[in-house]
């Protein structure tokens, strides 16, 4: 009986150690998993967002992020797909990795570095106010009794949100992409415009004498690469990479080509 004990209790052990050891190397393989580089890289973006990344006249993706990707991505040694989203999904398209970064003008904010991990910023702008050009509006101050526009799961929509209650708007529009949020603008279906400047800068541009700047803004904003809070590795190779891409005039040239200048490149945080 007391040998029977004896070998029902060796088993019970022999049981626990093995099912520990096989624990021990799931977590042994998950911690590999979360430090090994992809050999590709899905880069989840809003297509609808010109100048960082918007489809041309052939329907392919183009734009600033874009050129920068793939210049990163190829040093890096990666394949790269750019794959359209709902940016107001953002955070759960990365989460649930169907996606392995977004890469597309995102604003670095405290709200979103709780559930994003963020590369070195490379971009600094600002979230500027954009109206018509025979418009009366002359500044902020002038927004009382308006109806003010900006794009669904951006940076500033609680800012703006904040702002309409203090300075009395008429009605926040909020828009999926900022191209229909200009077509209404223009159209005169809402008054002013909450835009990031390098897409509102572009605008204006491709629509001469259309729209002009209000005066005042919405903050100054840094933009980064996100990824998921446990992809550090991926992280520390990109960084890495745009490092030498911000360093050896590669990013100037990127820059030179769809913003005109590289004034917005923020080269001090890549020395």
């Amino acid at each position: 009986m007391k040998l029977k004990k004896m070998l029902a209790l060796g088993l019970a052990m022999f049981t626990m150690a093995a099912f520990a050891a096989g624990c021990g190397n799931d977590a042994d393989k998950d911690k590999a998993a979360a430090t090994e580089l992809p050999k590709k890289i899905v880069i989840g973006l809003d297509d609808n967002f010109p100048p960082m990344g918007f489809r041309d006249d052939k329907g392919e993706i183009v734009g600033f992020d874009i050129d920068l990707a793939k210049e990163v991505a190829k040093r890096a040694g990666m394949e790269v797909e750019f794959k359209p989203i709902d940016w107001d999904s953002k955070e759960a398209e990365l989460k649930s990795k169907r996606i392995d970064a977004l890469w597309n003008g995102l604003s670095i904010t405290p709200e979103r570095e709780k559930n994003i991990l963020f590369s070195t910023p490379y971009v600094q702008d600002k979230q500027i106010i954009v109206v018509r050009n025979d418009s009366p509006i002359q500044s902020k101050d002038d927004l009382k009794g308006k109806i003010v526009g900006t794009q669904q799961g951006s940076s500033v929509e609680a800012a703006i949100d904040k702002d309409a209650q203090e300075r009395g708007f008429k009605e926040v529009k909020k828009y999926g992409d900022f191209v229909n949020a200009f077509m209404d603008l223009e159209l005169g279906r809402i008054d002013a415009l909450v835009v990031d400047g390098i897409v509102g800068q572009f605008t204006m541009t491709q629509k001469a004498g259309v729209f002009r700047l209000a005066n005042g803004d919405y903050g100054a904003e840094k933009m980064g690469v996100g990824f998921r809070l446990e992809d550090k590795a991926l992280q520390a190779k990109i960084n890495d990479v745009l490092k030498q891409v911000m360093n050896d005039g590669t990013a100037d040239k990127i820059a030179q080509k769809w913003f005109g200048n590289s004034n917005l490149l923020n080269k001090d945080a890549f020395k």
